[in-house]
């Protein structure tokens, strides 16, 4: 993997988890309003653990090829 792609994928990676990190910290602000902006938020972590999981994975998978 050449500088770039690297520079790219870790960037991508940063920016998922801000994310994550952002959303997991309004939660425990207590800036979910009800039951379901809770289930909402905790649901988009989910989600962007797992794209960070696969871009992990895929990262992996190059850098052994």
């Amino acid at each position: 993997m050449d500088q770039f792609e690297d520079g790219i994928l870790q960037a991508v990676q940063k920016k998922i988890r801000k994310q994550m990190d952002d959303i997991a910290d309004s939660i425990a602000c207590g800036d979910c309003a009800s039951f379901e902006e809770y289930k909402r938020m905790t649901g988009i972590i989910e989600g962007l653990a797992l794209a960070e999981r696969e871009l992990l994975d895929l990262v992996e998978k190059y850098q052994e090829s």
